[in-house]
């Protein structure tokens, strides 16, 4: 099975440069599933419904979130409608929408997903994220009721972020680490079969910083003093992911490579699709 995570998108510029490609991606490199971030793809300030739409509309197959889910109110209400749409599943019982949710990928595979959120340096400082995981994968375990797994693990810190992909390691297909929005080069098969990276990169304006238009962060930084809003930056966006190769046998990966498309960063696909 082929399977593609993208990214945090961010602002107008990120989330229209996901549009515009990943249909010609899809059919280009056959992919079977796709999976989006997209927390920040509203002003880079979360998500609404008709981004959500779009974004499945586009070829995305589920739209994980993370830290900034509710920063546009009306989040609290679609994500009732959509089982597509994704919330970290360690939000306290009770919370709107859902944590996690079984797919069928495009060749018929059944393909657990699971938002998953870390609390080292993050707030607000969720459920316990290992028991989280945990329970999902009790519940619907690689092999049985899913032929893949895929985990979006939505964190701060490396090792909190490295620390899970070896406490699933051998249970899930994939470990995707976002929130960070710089792609890191630790793409790689752990020792029991799950492929991992610790920040899959975003999609957005890497001239910024974090996809955030820079002068206002740099003016914090320097001044301690707010001049204005943070707002996402404009210019042309990259796209930013990982591709894997998932075992039709095992529902474990065979193979994992960065995908990077845009003006800013070295382009790459991942070689056993080109």
């Amino acid at each position: 099975m082929r399977l593609l995570f993208l990214g945090d998108m961010v602002g107008k510029t990120g989330r229209t440069a996901v549009w515009e490609r990943l249909p010609g991606l899809v059919s280009d490199l056959k992919l079977d599933f796709v999976v989006v971030n997209g927390e920040n793809a509203a002003g880079g300030f979360g998500i609404t419904e008709d981004i959500f739409l779009e974004t499945i509309s586009a070829g995305a197959d589920v739209v994980t979130t993370g830290n900034h889910v509710w920063d546009q109110k009306e989040a609290v209400v679609f994500c009732e409608r959509h089982d597509q749409f994704l919330r970290p599943a360690n939000y306290p019982a009770g919370t709107p929408g859902r944590g996690s949710n079984l797919f069928f990928a495009r060749n018929g595979a059944r393909v657990l997903v699971a938002n998953v959120m870390g609390r080292v340096f993050m707030h607000p400082e969720l459920d316990d994220p290992f028991k989280c995981a945990e329970a999902i994968l009790e519940a619907c375990p690689l092999g049985e009721q899913a032929d893949a797994v895929v985990f979006d693990f939505h964190a701060e810190a490396t090792s909190e972020k490295q620390c899970f992909g070896h406490f699933v390691d051998g249970r899930a297909s994939l470990v995707v680490g976002t929130h960070t929005h710089v792609p890191t080069a630790d793409h790689q098969i752990l020792n029991g079969g799950t492929g991992y990276i610790s920040d899959a990169g975003m999609c957005g304006d890497y001239d910024s910083s974090l996809g955030m238009d820079k002068e206002e962060p740099l003016n914090r930084f320097i001044s301690k003093m707010p001049k204005g809003r943070f707002e996402a930056a404009s210019g042309p966006a990259t796209i930013c992911g990982v591709g894997v190769e998932v075992s039709d046998r095992t529902g474990l990966a065979e193979k994992i490579a960065p995908l990077r498309l845009g003006p800013r960063l070295a382009e790459t696909i991942p070689d056993f699709w080109a």
